[in-house]
């Protein structure tokens, strides 16, 4: 992988993996000595001057310039780790001390799912479990009590947080991983990159309130160690798992296979057709299929309908970060006007559709992933959520993972310049959910009518933001030079 970008190695003898900005600046040729010298004039060539001794400080601070924070894998992930023991804990507390509960309600949904798994019947006897039923079985010591220890019987209710949380863990630990193997880093400066995922706060905050994102995210950032260092069949296998768990990651088959590469011949359906293009095929298309062909024997067809067909037909008002969110409520509530106009309006929310898969499955992964494959699906995904007609704070981690692959980009402007871009960008994605999240709970908590025009103005500001930052993506991987495929 390193040969691939040896375009960026300088000729000093030193190999710089990251950053054209990082290189030394050639030196400027010397000028042509005077061709006549007169006694007044200084002899070419000059004596030279003294070399400045060095600084200390400076050479010091250079030296150690990712911190000896990260340069022990102990350091940061103990600190990750007890960043979540610690929200876990406060959530157990201002659960059973507050009205205003900190475990999600999804998280509800899972532990009740399993208990009905357990009794030995379906996980859709809970309604509105709309996941495989691995979910259920991984979280099943959820469902166990221990009467005569209540401090048990909550850590096992907890269970299915720790494992989360965990996911976390892991994820973190592969992107270092990846970082190093793909990006040529050295570790310390891998698990600074990586520490803005593992010390992140919302991620850390949505996986202990019991959202089951981390342990996609860890197959999603499996998938690309594994594609990234040619594992073709894990990578394919890792996908048919992620589909089947979420409908989502199939928008990465496309960028991974296009990223992958033809095969030289001169006909181009015969340059497509490769060795590891039919691999990644036939690996996730198997294992997403045999999933999908168990949990159907088992679960018949509640088990498609529920974890497939739903989210095709879902409407969604509460929580969402949408702009059609509004729409969706006038949906579910049967008001007149929409009841008036239902054809037209069931075809406004199914039009939702096409710009969303058109740009992730199509435009993006075609365009930008054999620039680099992480940013391609860094865009792919922001893509997805911002144009998907269900919005919730979960959906942000999907594509929060691949923030440490995006940032070490020699283009990426947010890191180039983060006073001005990186900076408009965190303000603006914050606001922008604050306004909206402020508009919610006049709604929710307060009994404020705020569909029209405060909730849908904040839903169309933070959509507009969004596409904003697609936009400065975009432009950041297209600027790379076109031989850096191997980012």
């Amino acid at each position: 992988m390193a040969s691939s970008r040896s375009v960026y190695a300088p000729t000093d003898g030193y190999t710089y993996p990251l950053s054209l900005t990082l290189y030394p600046r050639p030196r400027a040729a010397s000028p042509t000595p005077p061709t006549h010298v007169t006694p007044n004039q200084t002899p070419w060539p000059p004596h030279p001057s003294p070399p400045h001794p060095p600084n200390p400080s400076k050479s010091k601070s250079t030296s150690t310039s990712t911190s000896t924070f990260f340069t022990s894998p102990t350091h940061i992930y103990t600190t990750a780790l007890l960043l979540r023991l610690t929200l876990l804990l406060y959530g157990i507390y201002q659960d059973t001390t507050s009205a205003l509960k900190y475990t999600d309600i999804d998280y509800l949904v899972f532990t009740d799912a399993s208990h009905y798994t357990r009794q030995g019947l379906s996980p859709y006897a809970r309604d509105t479990y709309r996941y495989t039923p691995l979910l259920a079985w991984l979280l099943l010591p959820t469902s166990l009590t221990i009467p005569s220890s209540p401090l048990l019987t909550t850590l096992l209710f907890s269970s299915g947080k720790i494992l989360f949380l965990l996911s976390d863990l892991l994820a973190g630990w592969l992107i270092t991983k990846s970082l190093v193997q793909a990006y040529g880093m050295d570790a310390p400066r891998a698990r600074k990159y990586a520490a803005g995922w593992l010390l992140n706060p919302m991620v850390a905050n949505i996986s202990t309130r019991g959202s089951s994102e981390g342990v996609l995210c860890v197959l999603v950032v499996g998938m690309v160690w594994a594609a990234l260092g040619r594992r073709v069949w894990l990578a394919g296998a890792v996908l048919g798992v992620s589909v089947h768990l979420k409908i989502y990651p199939f928008v990465y088959g496309v960028a991974i296979v296009w990223w992958l590469g033809g095969s030289g011949s001169r006909t181009p359906i015969l340059s497509f057709i490769t060795k590891d293009r039919i691999i990644l095929t036939l690996s996730s298309l198997f294992t997403f299929a045999a999933l999908n062909a168990l949990m159907y024997a088992l679960y018949s067809t509640p088990f498609l309908q529920h974890t497939f067909l739903h989210h095709l037909t879902r409407i969604d008002h509460r929580h969402n970060f949408s702009p059609y969110s509004t729409l969706l409520y006038l949906s579910a509530a049967g008001d007149s006007s929409a009841s008036s106009s239902s054809s037209s309006s069931f075809a406004f929310e199914s039009l939702a559709f096409i710009p969303q898969l058109l740009l992730s499955v199509v435009v993006l992964p075609l365009a930008l992933a054999k620039k680099s494959l992480p940013g391609a699906m860094l865009a792919q995904t922001f893509a997805f959520v911002a144009f998907n007609k269900v919005v919730t704070s979960q959906y942000f981690l999907w594509y929060l993972i691949f923030l440490p692959f995006y940032l070490p980009l020699p283009t990426c402007s947010l890191r180039q310049k983060p006073k001005t871009t990186g900076a408009a960008v965190a303000v603006l994605w914050v606001l922008g959910q604050a306004l909206w999240l402020h508009q919610a709970y006049n709604l929710e908590f307060l009994g404020l009518s705020t569909f029209v025009p405060g909730l849908f103005l904040s839903s169309l500001g933070f959509f507009a933001v969004n596409v904003w930052i697609l936009g400065v993506v975009v432009g950041d991987l297209v600027a790379l030079p076109s031989s850096s495929s191997s980012w």
